[in-house]
């Protein structure tokens, strides 16, 4: 198997979190694929290369320890700077579908638990997020 690669350990915890309450969401998918053509984290990467990657999370997913390899992948290749990057991707695809189920709120327990974030700056995450996506 291929070594993973930093965008590819961004686009498993999306798809992680996108499977997360067991329904990958038209929206959730949309919002997968708007952030790697547009947020600086993945300049550089094609796009392309999105639908395997996602494939091999989903592979992964299927695997009884298919979570936990994925977090200690994406703590092990990714930087330091990146792993708020990769809690804030996740709080974007749960919200994307503007409802949170509880297996995503605590799949981003799990998250900020295993990446060691600091938990003022997860909840400025959070608060980000809920302001962006507010409705009328």
């Amino acid at each position: 198997m291929q070594q993973t690669t930093p965008h590819d350990a961004l686009i498993h915890i999306m798809v992680m979190m996108s499977a997360a309450d067991r329904t990958m969401t038209d929206s959730e998918l949309a919002k997968i694929g708007t952030v790697i053509k547009t947020l600086p984290a993945f300049k550089g990467y094609n796009p392309d290369n999105l639908v395997e990657a996602a494939s091999v999370c989903t592979l992964i997913l299927q695997e009884d320890d298919g979570m936990s390899r994925i977090l200690q992948t994406a703590k092990a290749v990714l930087p330091k700077n990146l792993r708020e990057t990769a809690y804030a991707l996740a709080v974007e695809v749960a919200a994307a579908d503007l409802h949170l189920e509880q297996e995503e709120l605590r799949l981003l327990q799990i998250l900020r638990d295993h990446l060691d974030l600091d938990r003022l700056a997860c909840a400025a995450i959070e608060r980000g997020a809920r302001a962006r996506h507010q409705t009328l």
